[in-house]
């Protein structure tokens, strides 16, 4: 994995292989840990789907669209939990597929519900997104379908990595988007042509943190403009931190490509699911579960309270200086 220490006038890279970070939780998991585990979420699924449902503490209730029908009320709470947060995804996913969404995105913190970004090693957040995604697509893709989803991780070793460890055994297709070049070590990496890498008969695509390199985000764009925007298929950008982009933390002047994002691509996107964080005296919580709106919560004691809510996304510099602090 090639991580980069960005400096307005400075781009440095260098090499930390993935596989030679602590692994987060417990990985590899051995495949019927897996299976038990989706089992368990698949339970709590089956007992929510089409009733009003409470959290373990008592402290909420959300009335779960069975129906798929994007036009019922999906008041979804906080989540209690990661089994909650993926079953919550997952429905929403599902609500959005269904409503023929071809460019989703969906993002949460991975060091905790509680955590923003760097709160946790980068390595240890990948690796738990790798797990979360695996986790997700038990959960979404039927078995039938699991040969038909590819699933693009940021480079060719992670793949080798995955299939080692997260998904092996699974019938997944894992793809990569970047592969190591003979200059790997100073940040540089070979492009790959992405109508290639698609298979006729591929139906969804899920691509996993493409934010370390500033060119995977680029490729996204273009396996969604050559593999996705004039067919059927179905993309999902699972914890890509797009909101580096958005916030224009990625300079125009130095990233034209990168910050044109913004206009070209993410107007398509529709964000099913959501989760961020902002700490300190007004501190709260940006969320969103896809059909429900654009929610701010802030912690009270041990619940979650929703102090604004609105139909289109806030930025963030909207909800952390005007709607947290005067709520």
């Amino acid at each position: 994995m090639s991580i980069y220490l960005l400096h307005p006038l400075i781009l440095v890279g260098f090499k930390m292989p993935l596989s030679s970070f602590p692994i987060a939780f417990n990985l590899p998991t051995p495949a019927p840990v897996l299976l038990q585990h989706q089992q368990q979420l698949q339970v709590k699924l089956n007992l929510n789907v089409g009733s009003t449902r409470t959290n373990t503490s008592g402290k909420f209730s959300v009335r779960s669209v069975s129906s798929g029908d994007s036009s019922v009320q999906f008041d979804a709470p906080f989540p209690a939990d990661y089994d909650d947060l993926l079953l919550q995804a997952k429905e929403a996913t599902q609500v959005a597929l269904k409503d023929g969404i071809k460019l989703m995105e969906i993002e949460f913190p991975t060091a905790g519900l509680g955590s923003v970004p760097g709160d946790g090693e980068g390595g240890i957040e990948m690796t738990g997104s790798m797990q979360l995604i695996r986790e997700f697509c038990d959960l979404l893709v039927v078995p039938e379908k699991a040969t038909r989803t590819r699933i693009f991780f940021p480079e060719a070793n992670e793949v080798q990595f995955a299939r080692k460890s997260v998904f092996g055994g699974a019938s997944f297709k894992l793809d990569y988007l970047t592969k190591p070049s003979f200059f790997e070590d100073f940040g540089f990496v070979e492009k790959v042509k992405m109508v290639d890498r698609v298979k006729e008969e591929d139906e969804l695509f899920i691509v996993g943190y493409p934010y370390f390199n500033v060119n995977e985000m680029l490729v996204v764009e273009e396996l969604y403009k050559e593999a996705v925007a004039a067919t059927t298929r179905q993309m999902i950008i699972f914890n890509g931190e797009l909101d580096r982009i958005r916030s224009g933390y990625y300079p125009s002047f130095f990233y034209p490509k990168l910050a044109a994002l913004s206009k070209t691509l993410f107007p398509k996107m529709e964000t099913v699911y959501y989760i961020h964080n902002f700490k300190g005296r007004n501190g709260g919580t940006l969320f969103r579960c896809y059909p429900g709106p654009w929610k701010v919560l802030r912690r009270m004691g041990s619940r979650y309270v929703c102090v604004h809510q609105q139909e289109e996304m806030p930025t963030l510099k909207e909800v952390a200086l005007d709607i947290l602090p005067s709520a």
